[in-house]
C-alpha cells in the first residue's frame, strides 16, 4: 500500500489560533509578553518598529513546521517568514523595513 501526502509536506497548514506569546517588545512600563493567538502575535509583530522587532521574540505552545523544520520559538526573520504567511491580505511592517538577523 502506498501513503499519499497532499499539499506541501515541508510546510502544512500553520494553526493560527495557537497560543504564542510575544516577547521582549515594550508593554506600557515595561517588557510584558503577550499572550494570544500565533495570528495575533505575528500581527502585533508587524505594527512594531525596526528595532523593536529585531528584539521581539515569539514562543508557540505547540510545534510549528516552517520549510521542514519544526520550530517553537522565532524571531526576526523566523517571525518575518511566518508574517508572509499570514491568512488574508499581504502585510509588511508598518514602516516596511526588513528584518535581517545577519547583523
Amino acid at each position: 500500500m502506498t501513503e499519499a501526502i497532499w499539499g506541501d509536506a515541508a510546510s502544512p497548514g500553520i494553526d493560527w489560533r495557537i497560543s504564542a506569546a510575544l516577547e521582549n517588545v515594550p508593554r506600557g512600563d515595561g517588557d510584558v509578553a503577550e499572550v494570544t493567538s500565533l495570528e495575533g502575535a505575528v500581527r502585533a509583530w508587524l505594527t512594531l518598529d525596526a528595532g523593536h522587532r529585531a528584539d521581539a521574540i515569539l514562543t508557540v505552545e505547540h510545534p510549528v513546521i516552517l520549510d521542514g523544520v519544526s520550530m517553537t520559538g522565532f524571531s526576526g526573520e523566523g517571525i518575518s517568514a511566518l508574517a508572509e504567511r499570514l491568512p488574508g491580505p499581504a502585510l509588511r511592517p508598518i514602516d516596511g523595513t526588513v528584518v535581517d538577523d545577519a547583523d
